[in-house]
């Protein structure tokens, strides 16, 4: 439940009017009065601001989206398809870009809190869970967890990962390997880097891994894909995501080495971009319009049923993904 003036009044054992006076710094007050209603605020979490107190109470219909990087494909048709959604249904989306700097989606928290915003997707997980859990809007998480009463909606990293990695199995590889972005267990790429590790060390063989930090430069992916095709001379790769497929892709044809005859190689994520620019890599599909529309349903509920959040909230609702078949393999 979003904490009212009258809440910091009562807290502070003041007035709404002495409350009122200190958010805008009209009349005299004491210092210790300045302090005491800044020290309610700050415990109910309460953030005053002048559009949401002209409402009177009302629902603003905005819904923050806080996502990492809107310049990776699959992140911006996410948002894409989440901002058609909302504003059908009578919200407007303030898209935030955390850069995947925890700084940053701090001040855009506190931002999205001052609007005093309906709901929040988050899809950006640089700070602690107490974070978001401290957060007075219903939250709904994308892809991973950030609190045990926030909801998690994701596609089915886990299936993806085995999928592909069987996928590649059935082609009878001599040295497969996997080029992840991170091993992070908080991370989505963990599950399909379990599921790869299990389904080799179910065929007999043991799972290679090769991770690429998320930080690096295009230029150093390039670089470091490039020494490790020549080095390890892997004859099929699984990537965590499509971009590094691609990369993947350029290195080896710079080396000479041909697809699918010498190297074969399956991507992760299927935006559309991908299926009509590249449609000859083989990937695994997310459903980036089901996932938004379950976001979106999910966190409706959740503003509709807003003072049963906190017990009904801790739920993980995962869809299927799926193989799009290309001429990678």
């Amino acid at each position: 439940m979003k904490a009212k003036l009258q809440d910091v009044a009562a807290l502070a054992g003041v007035s709404v009017t002495t409350v009122s006076r200190v958010i805008n710094h009209k009349g005299y007050l004491s210092e210790a009065t300045i302090q005491k209603v800044e020290a309610a605020m700050k415990e109910l979490n309460y953030f005053p601001n002048s559009l949401a107190r002209s409402l009177q109470g009302k629902s603003t219909k905005f819904v923050g989206l806080i996502f990492p990087n809107l310049s990776t494909i699959f992140y911006a048709e996410l948002v894409n398809h989440l901002e058609q959604i909302l504003f059908k249904k009578g919200y407007k989306a303030i898209i935030c870009n955390s850069e995947r700097d925890a700084e940053k989606e701090q001040d855009y928290l506190q931002m999205l809190q001052s609007n005093q915003v309906d709901g929040i997707i988050a899809g950006a997980h640089n700070l602690n869970y107490d974070d978001y859990e401290r957060i007075n809007a219903p939250v709904v998480s994308f892809d991973r967890y950030i609190g045990k009463n926030i909801p998690i909606v994701s596609g089915d990293n886990y299936q993806g990962g085995q999928l592909a990695t069987e996928t590649l199995l059935r082609q009878e590889p001599k040295n497969l390997w996997m080029i992840t972005g991170s091993n992070d267990p908080n991370s989505p790429t963990f599950l399909r880097y379990q599921a790869f590790m299990d389904v080799t060390k179910a065929a007999g063989l043991k799972g290679q891994v090769k991770s690429l930090s998320r930080d690096y430069s295009h230029l150093r992916k390039q670089m470091l894909i490039k020494q490790f095709l020549a080095d390890e001379k892997p004859d099929a790769i699984f990537c965590s995501d499509d971009l590094t497929a691609i990369l993947v892709m350029n290195m080896a044809k710079e080396l000479g080495m041909r697809i699918p005859e010498d190297i074969k190689i399956v991507g992760y994520d299927g935006t559309q971009f991908i299926q009509t620019y590249m449609p000859h890599l083989t990937t695994i599909g997310q459903p980036i319009e089901e996932l938004a529309d379950l976001l979106v349903d999910v966190l409706l509920q959740q503003i509709k049923n807003e003072k049963n959040v906190k017990q009904d909230a801790d739920k993980h609702f995962v869809l299927p993904v799926r193989l799009i078949p290309g001429k990678t393999i």
